[in-house]
């Protein structure tokens, strides 16, 4: 899930009773019926419908037409079960997943004559370029944003990046983490055709190890 939709999911999640039903659905291991999750936490089968179809809505859940309940004008009774999405927020925004997969990638498709290190490097850019390709000459602003750098602008021609979405791996292995950084966004960049802004270097206290600076 995307923050926002993280977010609208965990508002949903403040009344105990849509809590309750999620954690029933979710430990049937089954498809479950709008009776059998009334009868499971305490409450009538139209509020529970109700609480059902919002854990729906937010993504939580998902619905389908089927099981062997009592069927309602010829069609099987309406079923929930757990939806794949993941459920998880973090603030600031932390990418562990981003992360797990560049090393992942870097380790399964290292090449012949080439080290973990550069493998990871060289990952980490590709990644990047494929990202930045999907919205040539587009804003590059909202790709940060959307990954969880907090970019803001410092003047100058510098952004700076408030937030890590590598911390805290990339304070135990700074200076490999900090460089697949440093390609990621960099390829991101040439990519997308901002050829007027560079990722920097620049590590500092509580943000990211890399500022964007644009020449003009």
């Amino acid at each position: 899930m995307n923050p926002d939709a993280t977010a609208a999911a965990l508002a949903v999640l403040g009344d105990e009773s849509r809590r309750r039903l999620l954690d029933y659905v979710r430990r049937a291991r089954r498809p479950v019926t709008r009776e059998e999750a009334s009868a499971a936490v305490g409450i009538s089968r139209k509020l529970a419908a109700f609480h059902l179809d919002k854990l729906v809505t937010s993504g939580l859940l998902q619905a389908r037409h089927g099981g062997h309940g009592p069927r309602r004008v010829g069609r099987a009774p309406k079923v929930y079960e757990p939806s794949p999405e993941t459920l998880s927020l973090s603030l600031p925004p932390r990418r562990h997943d981003l992360l797990a997969s560049l090393l992942t990638e870097a380790l399964t498709a290292q090449r012949p004559g080439e080290s973990a290190r550069e493998s990871s490097l060289r990952v980490a850019r590709e990644r990047g370029e494929a990202l930045g390709a999907e919205t040539p000459g587009g804003d590059v602003m909202a790709i940060l944003e959307s990954l969880g750098f907090e970019p803001s602008d410092a003047g100058s021609g510098r952004t700076v990046l408030h937030n890590c979405p590598f911390h805290p791996v990339a304070a135990q292995a700074p200076d490999l983490i900090c460089g697949m950084n440093h390609a990621f966004l960099a390829g991101c960049l040439a990519a997308s055709g901002n050829t007027d802004t560079t990722a920097v270097l620049t590590p500092r206290p509580g943000a990211c190890c890399v500022e964007l600076h644009t020449h003009t």
